[in-house]
């Protein structure tokens, strides 16, 4: 934390200009404290002479964007050097009189230079010259858009606009000498520095915005980087009446202006715009915030500096001076900060205090408006050194994690110090040997002389008032301080300087680490050396837990807890806290929780039986599964208070239930602790560790319970066989009605079988229709099980499996019912010779039989089968199905079929039964058989387009259904008036048109189709016009034998006289013609 001893002198000297004489100043020196920031000088070089001549005036310079390279504009050069060394890179000529402006743009492809031979150069970014244009002013100051890449260039009269993709350069007047000038970061405005003192604000087309008024000529202005997001530009607008003033779009000033003391020459933002830096008429360079709040001085020169630039994205600043040489300083930000506990505070942008919670991440900040220079922090309370005063904040409410802060109190003094502590009602400033005590109101109550310099001080608690400090000497002594108490009280004698230390929360332990990196564990009270090892940076032991404490170095996090193993795992930074199971560690300027994992002390306590210890460990924080391993060993081990506490938290309410039962169960005569035991093995899922734990309880019982509940049958019965009397039976029912409760059906039979249940088996089988059981419990059933055969048999019948319904039957040999299965299965065959050996089951044969014959259109064979069966009326039933079937299909050919075979059948049954009433349904259904069988041949011709029927046949069907349809009703289906058209067309066509009209008269009489209509009237006009007689030799023979009439074309036959031969009687003759 030292600062500058000395740098390398400078020749100073004086140069002339446009902008008049300068003087010529001694370089001074200057030291930092630990809470400032400090520069190093990197590089410095003069310009280099020509011809003997000093290089000149360093008036303006710039980096390119990425850092590399700086462009100096040096008298009548342009001067590119490497920004990491200074090594000159390019002298470049163009100019012919002296350089004042150079700029390079964002996009790092190119660089303008520009001065008082009123030209501007563009450069590409590899030193050559690739355009140039001028003014009718020297230049004064030169700007590129950040985003268009636009060039502005300023002269005393005009500004110019040039773009990369144009060639001309628009240029618009200004009222007086420019100066300066700057983009806003989104470049949609350029601000203007006037030698009158005006800042004239400008749109990208050149178009005035606004203006600002200042009391002195503008030198130099800027926007800042960092408001392009919030979208409101500040403007920092330096003027040469030693003011620094802020401004917005609108030319609305922002707060008070500043007064620094100086004329500033140059104004740059630096880190992203949070600083900035400025140099000027004073010599000096000096960092500032954002606000304007002088902070640090970078340098001071021998002469003014007329251009600062910082690198960017480094922590680097560059100087330009008068006397022509180019400095560049590294600027090194010291670490702010206070810890304590879990709350943690530093320092952000020189000027604010940010405090976080470092369990909850919540951050608040503390805006001191001044340069921040010492931060401590105790409990509730925060304390914050500004150069002339100390603030001190306190936490509004009495929530632990509550992070809302008041200023409570302020000592208006400037008070030196080296480190600062608060604690609850005092402040304590520690100045190399000494430690002193303040009040909040600034009132010195106590001091304290040790005997080395201080080293390390640590509040590490105590009542309000009384506090105790922890203080490490550089002479390897560690004292303990109250702040109510003025004698110091020795704890050990180390013997190398105090690097840093920490106490145990029950001040029983001191940990300390030296200067020479070892790390080493004091007892308090004896102080014996309990711990020691090497390559330590920092420790702190945990805050809840007495044994655990762990430190860093070498980039790494050890822990160390009790006696066991250490614990190592990868960090950076150092250790500054410890809490339960985070580890706080600060990282350069970052704090980091670290989560460390504190599984392996749990079971290390568990190993050794220490539940109380393990209990310890785990609250600071370990998975659900640790708690719940510590929470089963302690209820094993009947550490009942550890165990509820550990289940509580897990929240297991079975456990915890448990617990309360068996502390409860303590208190009465016979309990055992081994019943709860095995109760909490089986909760985990170790039954059969569970089991023997009840049978060494003498409740062997309470195993096949167990059991039982979980249906584990076989488990079960294995206990039960240990128990003598025990009902095996009853837990083979329990265990099928448990299957059956689950709809197991298949295991539940399995369960009835196995226990010869048959009955309960064949009733589960048959009630779900379990066919392949039914199989297998018919194989497994003895023949003599007649009863549960049948069961199987039946249901297997019912399920459509009549051939293991067979088997069944065959085994029980019951043959009516196996003949019921070849009926059912149409094994006819065996069902006839089954038959023939039990004749009086004929009618269980052929009635079905004579179904299923007639469902195959067998129906003369069906019919012969109903009279084997006994059933003739049901052959008649079955035809007259048929035939209503036939009709209602207009098959009238199958109708006078069935209606035959219905004759037929009626005939057979008269013989029987001679009764007048099968005569007269014998004589009905013949005389159907011929009207539908004759019908058929009219309904062809009526119906189809196409009729395979001669001419004669239709005429003379047709005259054999007309005349006996004349008498009778007319039968379902048949139309007389389709018989009369037949007959009339027919009639016609063949040259009976008596018999033709006849037709068509009676046709009148009848209602027609209605599409009939036109044609039946006009088939009734043409055939009058025909002559009233009829084909004889169609007619002829009807007066011999009327009515006998042929049934393949129903024309009438003729009479047949036969001669008997000799020998033949009539009689002989009569019965040849009846066969």
């Amino acid at each position: 934390w030292e600062g500058l001893e000395g740098r390398l002198a400078v020749p100073g000297g004086a140069a002339s200009s446009h902008r008049g004489s300068l003087p010529v100043c001694s370089p001074r020196f200057h030291s930092l404290g630990p809470e400032r920031m400090r520069s190093v000088l990197s590089w410095i070089v003069n310009a280099p002479e020509r011809e003997g001549i000093p290089g000149g005036v360093v008036y303006d310079l710039c980096f390119n964007p990425i850092g590399s390279q700086i462009v100096v504009a040096c008298g009548n050069f342009v001067l590119v050097y490497d920004a990491s060394d200074g090594l000159l890179l390019h002298r470049l000529k163009g100019h012919k009189d002296t350089v004042y402006c150079v700029t390079y743009s964002n996009d790092g492809k190119r660089f303008a230079s520009g001065g008082a031979d009123k030209n501007v150069i563009i450069w590409k970014n590899t030193a050559e010259g690739i355009l140039k244009y001028s003014h009718n002013d020297s230049i004064q100051s030169l700007c590129y858009n950040p985003v268009t890449q636009q060039l502005a260039s300023v002269t005393a009269a005009d500004f110019g606009l040039w773009s990369p993709d144009q060639k001309s350069v628009s240029k618009h007047k200004i009222s007086a000498k420019g100066l300066c000038c700057s983009w806003t970061p989104d470049g949609q405005h350029l601000a203007i520095g006037q030698f009158d003192g005006i800042v004239t604000v400008r749109a990208k087309d050149g178009s005035q915005k606004c203006s600002i008024e200042r009391d002195g000529p503008i030198w130099t202005l800027s926007f800042n980087p960092a408001d392009e997001e919030s979208g409101s530009e500040v403007l920092a607008v330096g003027a040469w009446n030693g003011t620094l003033s802020f401004w917005d779009l609108n030319g609305t000033q922002i707060g008070n202006e500043k007064q620094v003391g100086f004329d500033p020459c140059s104004i740059r933002y630096f880190s992203n715009g949070e600083y900035m830096v400025i140099g000027g008429t004073d010599n000096k360079s000096a960092l500032y915030t954002r606000d304007g709040v002088r902070l640090s001085q970078i340098c001071e020169e021998g002469s003014w500096i007329w251009s600062v630039a910082p690198r960017p994205k480094q922590n680097f600043v560059a100087v330009g001076l008068n006397d022509g040489s180019v400095a560049m300083y590294q600027l090194v930000f010291s670490t702010v900060h206070g810890l304590y506990q879990d709350r943690y505070a530093w320092r952000d942008q020189m000027t604010d205090v940010i405090i976080q919670h470092l369990t909850t991440e919540q951050k608040v900040r503390i805006k001191c408006k001044d340069h921040v220079k010492k931060i401590a922090v105790y409990k509730h309370r925060l304390a914050v050194q500004l150069p002339d005063k100390i603030l001190i904040y306190e936490v509004t409410g009495e929530d632990d994690n509550d992070m809302h802060y008041r200023r409570k109190d302020t000592i208006k003094k400037t008070l030196d110090c080296n480190l600062l502590v608060v604690t609850s009602d005092h402040i304590i400033l520690c100045l190399e040997k000494k430690l002193q005590l303040f009040d909040f109101k600034g009132e010195k109550e106590r001091e304290w002389v040790l005997e080395a310099v201080i080293r390390y001080i640590k509040v590490v608690g105590g009542p309000p008032r009384r506090e105790g400090l922890m203080v490490g000497l550089k002479n390897g002594s560690v004292f303990k301080i109250f702040v109510d108490n003025a004698f110091p009280i020795s704890v050990v004698q180390h013997g190398t300087a105090i690097r840093c230390l920490d106490l145990s929360c029950t001040r029983r332990k001191l940990a300390v680490v030296d200067e020479q990196a070892n790390v080493v564990v004091y007892d308090v009270q004896t102080r014996e050396k309990l711990y020691e090892d090497k390559n330590a940076n920092s420790v702190s032991w945990n805050g809840v837990l007495e044994d655990q404490f762990c430190y860093s170095g070498r980039d790494q996090l050890t822990i160390k807890t009790g006696d066991f193993p250490v614990h190592r795992e990868k960090l950076q930074g150092f250790v500054v806290g410890a809490r339960g199971s985070k580890v706080f560690c600060l990282h350069y300027l970052a704090m980091s929780t670290v989560n460390v994992p504190q599984s392996a002390a749990t079971y290390r306590y568990l190993e050794k039986k220490s539940y109380q210890e393990a209990y310890a460990v785990a609250c600071m924080g370990v998975t659900d599964s640790d708690w719940a391993q510590l929470a089963y060993q302690s209820l094993m081990a009947l550490q009942l208070d550890v165990a509820i506490k550990a289940f509580i938290r897990v929240r297991d309410v079975r456990f915890v239930d448990l617990i309360n039962r068996l502390q409860a169960s303590r208190k009465n005569p016979g309990h055992d602790d081994r019943v709860f035991l095995a109760e909490a093995i089986a909760f985990r899922g170790n039954f059969q560790d569970a089991g023997k734990q009840y049978t060494k309880a003498g409740r062997v019982d309470l195993a096949i319970r167990m059991f039982s509940d979980l249906k584990r049958w076989d488990e079960a019965k294995h206990f039960a066989s240990q128990v003598q009397g025990a009902d095996v039976k009853d837990l083979v029912r329990h265990q099928a009605q448990w299957a059956i409760d689950n709809r197991d059906w298949k295991t539940a039979v399995g369960i009835y079988l196995a226990s010869d249940e048959f009955g309960k088996a064949i009733d589960l089988m048959v009630q779900h229709k379990m066919v392949d059981e039914l199989i297998a419990a018919v194989r497994q059933l003895d023949k003599s099980e007649t009863q549960h055969l049948a069961r199987c048999a039946a249901a297997l019948r019912e399920a459509e499996q009549p051939l293991y319904a067979k088997e069944a039957y065959l085994k029980m040999g019951d043959k009516k019912s196996l003949l019921g299965v070849y009926v059912e299965m149409d094994m006819w065959d065996d069902a006839f010779v089954l038959m023939q050996q039990y004749p009086e089951m004929a009618d269980k044969v052929y009635l079905p039989y004579a179904r299923h014959l007639a469902a195959n259109d067998r129906f003369e064979e069906a019919q012969e089968a109903y009279r084997k069966a006994g059933k003739p009326d049901e052959s008649v039933k079955m035809l007259e199905f048929l035939t209503r079937g036939a009709v209602t299909e207009q098959r009238f050919s199958d109708a006078g079929y069935f209606y035959w075979m219905l004759s037929c059948e009626t005939a057979e049954m008269a013989k029987q039964d001679p009764s007048s009433a099968l005569q007269d349904r014998h004589a009905h259904y013949e005389e159907l058989a011929e009207l539908y069988y004759a019908y058929q041949v009219i309904h062809s011709f009526v119906s189809q387009p196409f009729s395979s029927y001669p001419a004669e046949s239709v005429f003379h069907t047709a005259r054999f259904l007309s005349a006996r349809l004349s008498n009778r009703e007319v039968p379902f289906g048949i139309s007389k008036v389709n018989v009369l058209w037949a007959l009339a067309e027919q009639g016609k066509k063949l040259g009976c048109f008596k018999v033709a009209r006849k037709a068509y008269d009676q046709l009148s009489a009848l209602k027609a189709p209605p599409s009939w209509g036109d044609k039946l009237d006009l088939a009734s006009l043409q055939i009058r016009s025909k002559p009233l007689s009829d084909q004889e030799s169609l007619l002829s023979g009807e007066d011999v034998f009327s009515g006998v009439r042929s049934f393949v074309g129903f024309e009438i036959l003729p009479l047949v006289q036969f001669e008997l031969q000799a020998g033949v009687s009539e009689a002989e003759a009569a019965d040849l013609i009846a066969q």
